[in-house]
């Protein structure tokens, strides 16, 4: 019964905190404004990210079971989210999200125990333990998860649409395997999430989105899937096997992934803002906003269906990291050809990548 009660509270104090810190936001200045890069018009509230997160705070208070663990957890993302406030009013240097980015991972790792100790068998013999490697690999992957994230926050309702699908996949894992806790704060993260799109998508009656989460919203909700994605993943009565976690974060991931590799393979600055992530592309194709982001939501959807088939079906680890590197090389070769096919077809949406003479800033709503 309090479940049902957390969940209405996570809904309730995330649409009231959208609805009136909006008008709020606007007029202290809280806002994205258009640019040559933007498609909105006129300032945009960046609140997405405060409203899910105290919508998250008030639910958990109404659960039966003991929090004591994830003090790590929330002490990290409260950082995550104040930075992020702080970027979203001026933007702030590069390396000052980073090292905030970095001692994010370092509360989590070692105030919180949740460690990468081992990427399961993957190459079909033993289990690969990281030993030494364990703490400085999830810090490196948390970082690159929350960028993963910032990156794919670029069109209405897409980086939410994602980590909805994130969500409730991993609550499922959690459920299945009877760790109600985890389960239950997963499916609360998806509620204050599905609120926050109500007012973040764009509908036949409304063309653009009322509310943005910002860096703030990003970083949050980056943090907590890589935060979920290891402790379901690890430790002798894991949930699910690190290569199921690629699947479920599949998306976001290989798109990050395949923009650093192309940029420093074409000597570009690796963080510098340009169009040539996956959703650019498909615009550049000629495809809407919602059908943009449906066909990246619901091919996210799908990897991640395909992960947990293949983790209660039986399939090995090896064929299952082995069909991801697939997917990813995939991936990197079909966006190169459509990106050129696009630029020829329709030269007025032209993909810019990077000026390498231009300075590097992190990817940001882009």
């Amino acid at each position: 019964m309090n479940y049902f009660l957390a969940g209405g509270v996570a809904i309730g104090v995330s649409c009231l905190l959208l609805w009136l810190l909006r008008p709020l936001a606007l007029r202290i200045g809280l806002v994205d404004q258009p640019g040559e890069r933007k498609q909105h018009c006129g300032n945009v509230a960046l609140i997405g990210g405060i409203a899910m997160f105290c919508g998250l705070i008030f639910s958990v208070l109404m659960l039966d079971a003991s929090l004591a663990g994830y003090r790590s957890y929330f002490a990290a993302a409260t950082l995550l989210i104040i930075v992020g406030i702080l970027d979203d009013f001026h933007e702030l240097p590069t390396w000052s999200r980073f090292t905030a980015q970095f001692v994010a991972a370092l509360i989590m790792t070692v105030g919180g125990g949740v460690v990468v100790t081992d990427l399961g068998a993957i190459t079909g013999g033993g289990i690969i333990e990281l030993g030494p490697w364990a703490i400085p690999f999830t810090i490196f992957a948390t970082i690159g998860v929350i960028n993963a994230w910032n990156m794919s926050d670029g069109l209405d309702g897409l980086a939410g649409g994602l980590a909805l699908a994130a969500f409730l996949l991993l609550g499922i894992v959690a459920m299945a395997a009877g760790r109600n806790t985890e389960g239950q704060l997963l499916f609360l993260l998806a509620a204050v999430v599905g609120t926050f799109l109500l007012f973040n998508m764009r509908f036949p009656s409304r063309k653009q989105a009322l509310v943005f989460m910002g860096d703030a919203g990003s970083m949050f909700l980056g943090f907590t899937l890589a935060w979920f994605a290891i402790t379901l993943s690890q430790g002798e009565s894991r949930a699910m096997t690190p290569v199921t976690a690629l699947w479920i974060l599949a998306v976001p991931v290989i798109d990050a992934v395949s923009i650093l590799v192309r940029r420093l393979y074409a000597k570009r600055p690796p963080f510098t803002a340009a169009t040539d992530h996956m959703h650019h592309i498909l615009s550049a194709l000629g495809c809407g906003v919602n059908t943009t982001v449906g066909i990246i939501a619901g091919t996210a959807i799908a990897l991640g269906v395909l992960g947990l088939f293949g983790l209660y079906s039986g399939l090995s680890e090896q064929l299952l990291f082995s069909g991801f590197l697939g997917l990813f090389v995939a991936y990197l070769w079909a966006t190169a050809r459509v990106a050129r096919a696009g630029n020829a077809v329709a030269p007025e949406r032209k993909i810019e990548y990077p000026n390498k003479n231009k300075p590097a800033t992190l990817d940001t709503r882009i």
